[in-house]
């Protein structure tokens, strides 16, 4: 029998971006004035947002978690959140910008307040920002503009689209005016070349970023690297790990390098070596 053809990286990334969107379109507020209400309230859910958890001396910095584009904090984050409440850290989790497709100097912001109210609600010095894809680049807007280089210990980032992607479909009319984070995230935006000018790694921050040689979306893979992070290539830790870009926050071994990152003073260090367990 023969066996079907199978599509393209570029083919894949696609179809991925477009099943997200159709995902985003059915769940898109139903007047205006639902589409105005505030989107960055913290997810109410068990152990997660407990705004009566104080950091421990061992855990001394509560970690707020940033879903991606078209995505919500109670999806793809889940094994992350439930690996970081089990190693004993205050754990948040926010939407924010209307499914991350609002402009990302708004979510940004939105960002901002929510790492206020943790600090104020925890007694914590900083916070730690754990995202995956746009969820780990647009915290770099909040470092670099909005002041929150102070206010965070380590931003490690997921298959973040720091230098853009070249996935044909962000580029589409129709989408960038339902989604203008979309076409920010557009390889050679101007909002990217703002951000990525001079320093990329600005501030007394650890960063750290963790990407898969077959991500379908923030393409090329090599797109998320900063200059001064530690870059963390997964299938060179275990090269029998294939997830792709929205796997790979729940790949065991993405999240041993994001509590490794988390657990230590400074950003990962290069030559940890993580179990290949799933």
């Amino acid at each position: 029998m023969r066996r079907p053809t199978k599509p393209s990286g570029a083919v894949r990334g696609l179809l991925v971006v477009a099943v997200a969107l159709a995902g985003m379109l059915v769940t898109l507020p139903a007047s205006p004035a639902a589409a105005a209400a505030p989107t960055a309230q913290p997810v109410r859910t068990a152990a997660v947002n407990d705004w009566a958890c104080r950091p421990t001396a061992a855990r001394p910095t509560p970690v707020v978690l940033v879903h991606g584009t078209f995505g919500d904090s109670a999806t793809l984050l889940r094994r992350l959140r439930g690996s970081l409440l089990a190693a004993g850290y205050c754990v948040f989790s926010i939407n924010y910008g209307q499914r991350a497709t609002a402009p990302i100097e708004d979510s940004a912001a939105e960002l901002r307040d929510v790492v206020d109210r943790v600090l104020a609600a925890t007694g914590a010095r900083k916070v730690s920002l754990v995202g995956h894809s746009q969820g780990g680049m647009m915290p770099r807007y909040y470092l670099r503009f909005l002041g929150g280089a102070a206010k965070v210990d380590d931003l490690v980032g997921l298959a973040p689209s720091n230098h853009g992607t070249r996935t044909p479909l962000l580029l589409t009319p129709g989408l960038s005016v339902l989604c203008p984070a979309c076409r920010q995230q557009a390889a050679g935006s101007v909002f990217l070349q703002r951000l990525n000018a001079g320093d990329e790694t600005p501030g007394a921050v650890s960063y750290t970023t963790v990407v898969t040689r077959y991500d379908e979306v923030v393409v090329p893979y090599t797109s998320g690297f900063l200059d001064g992070a530690t870059n963390v290539v997964v299938q060179q830790k275990c090269r029998a790990h294939l997830p792709g870009h929205l796997l790979l926050p729940s790949d065991g071994v993405a999240v041993r390098v994001v509590l490794h990152a988390l657990d230590r003073r400074g950003p990962a260090s290069p030559t940890y070596q993580p179990s290949c367990l799933p």
